[in-house]
């Protein structure tokens, strides 16, 4: 029998914990109206000269290459670019004006309400299984300026505001723009309330039906042969040529960390669903995406970095209780969590 089919047996319906009280809880996302109206984005070569250009062309650079900051603030071989398609632009794809303009927001993650420059820093500790930049740090500024400069011109374009997107000072650009204080110009303030804006339609990754069966790994290891190994490999080791990775792991000491949001079942599976096959989105079935997300994210990881001492099983009561398998028993396996790789560890 093989792994997968260990899992499979020894988890079963047990893992379709949906209901469970969730420290990690998601955002609630609806399923992609057909006819919705998503923001458009300005051409990339339309970004301003001068000061203010400068930040939002670097925050584009460090999001499709974010492997510029490893051995500083990265840990892995991921860019941000591998969750959040054409560069953050994509609707559906978790796009940056989307979440530019959600937040502040609280976060169950940290219990508190996060900066957008705050929910940046999140990223670097988990899915990057690295360092948080400080507060402030050019990084943010600048990842937040191109985050701000995506979600205002497709504001102004679509409500007929001509012209070059306002500049903000660094101090505001890092809070996000969901605030009453928000400066936008007058026909987007008429025309969009705060939270109208903060929902804008092809936010986050829409949320796919539940499985018709209880999501198999055993199944899904079978579509991960058939459609996502030539990319990702036997292993889920990635593809890397001359050590530069073209398409990211998706398990091993080179992924995600149990941390971050993309090791849940339901929204890998939501993600896998929208944007793979790469190029080929919306290729699979829902019970596909369903079962090969549970077999992807049912490997071993970088360690979740709130971990205290070796204290697996009371992380996981206290941040796991969701659709996942950090602290699960895997048949005669070790409980994944216990064996996990190191964080932010140097690039070998």
């Amino acid at each position: 029998m093989t792994l997968s089919g260990l899992l499979f047996f020894a988890l079963g319906n047990n893992v379709q914990a949906g209901d469970l009280p969730d420290k990690q809880a998601e955002l609630k996302l609806a399923a992609p109206a057909p006819d919705a109206d998503y923001l458009k984005m300005r051409s990339l070569a339309t970004i301003p000269e001068g000061a203010f250009g400068e930040k939002v062309r670097l925050g584009y650079q460090l999001f499709v290459n974010t492997q510029q900051l490893r051995g500083q603030y990265v840990g892995n071989e991921l860019n941000c670019v591998n969750c959040h398609m054409d560069a953050g632009r994509r609707a559906n794809a978790s796009p940056l004006w989307a979440a530019y303009l959600a937040y502040p927001a609280y976060r169950k993650k940290n219990d508190k309400v996060n900066s957008y420059q705050e929910r940046i820093q999140g990223c670097f500790t988990y899915s990057m299984n690295g360092k948080a930049p400080e507060s402030g740090s050019e990084p943010l500024v600048a990842l937040s300026a191109y985050s701000y400069w995506l979600a205002m011109g497709g504001l102004m374009d679509k409500y007929g505001v001509t012209g070059a997107v306002p500049e903000l000072s660094d101090a505001d650009l890092l809070k996000g723009g969901k605030r009453e204080d928000f400066v936008l110009p007058e026909a987007i303030a008429k025309a969009m309330t705060v939270d109208e804006r903060a929902k804008l339609p092809g936010r986050g990754f829409p949320a796919i039906p539940k499985p018709e069966q209880a999501y198999s790994p055993a199944r899904g290891e079978r579509v991960y042969r058939a459609h996502c190994q030539s990319c990702h490999g036997e292993n889920g080791e990635g593809l890397a040529m001359g050590g530069v990775y073209s398409l990211p792991p998706l398990w091993g000491p080179n992924s995600f960390n149990w941390g971050a949001g993309m090791h849940r079942v339901n929204t890998a599976a939501n993600f896998i669903y929208e944007n793979m096959p790469l190029g080929k989105s919306v290729q699979l079935s829902h019970q596909e995406a369903w079962d090969v997300a549970a077999f992807v994210v049912s490997h071993e990881r970088p360690q979740d970095p709130r971990l205290e001492g070796d204290k697996v099983m009371e992380l996981s009561k206290r941040y796991h209780q969701h659709q996942g398998y950090y602290g699960k028993s895997l048949g005669e396996g070790a409980v994944l969590g216990t064996q996990s790789y190191p964080i932010n560890p140097a690039k070998q």
